[in-house]
């Protein structure tokens, strides 16, 4: 299946944060979460945005490899530290190396399942890391039964 014909997986919270990509490729997803629009009562980021970043950028690279038609991605948890407020955009980036695509590829095939945990840097406009996300993705065959 070419990418241009794999389903778009929407999520329409997700569309409402106003969230965009920057880069997408096999294995590799950055995003820009705006502030505009999901900033909390103090005006810094709030933390459903940098959960959602780190969701998407973490599950962008698995969903890059995966046959659609027959396989799935599920957030299994997800934990966010900060490290300092933001009161930008701010960025979120996750590769998979080529090993991993692999491996998980391998697990799909023998198993019906593969998994990853993703550890997302999010960086404010100027580039200081303000927060990581730590998400753990599943991928499933669609008739899986685990």
């Amino acid at each position: 299946m070419t990418d241009q014909a794999k389903p778009a997986y929407r999520v329409p919270m997700v569309e409402r944060t106003g969230m965009r990509r920057l880069e997408e490729s096999r294995g590799h997803s950055k995003l820009l979460m705006p502030l505009e629009g999901n900033a909390n009562h103090v005006d810094v980021m709030y933390l459903g945005a940098f959960c959602i970043l780190a969701e998407a950028a973490a599950a962008g690279p698995g969903i890059s490899i995966l046959d659609t038609a027959r396989y799935f991605p599920i957030v299994k948890d997800i934990a966010v530290d900060f490290h300092r407020m933001a009161a930008s955009d701010v960025t979120g980036e996750f590769t998979l190396s080529e090993e991993q695509i692999a491996g998980l590829l391998a697990d799909l095939e023998r198993k019906g399942s593969a998994g990853y945990t993703a550890e997302v840097p999010m960086h404010d406009a100027d580039g200081t890391l303000v927060a990581t996300g730590r998400v753990t993705i599943k991928l499933l065959s669609h008739d899986w039964g685990g």
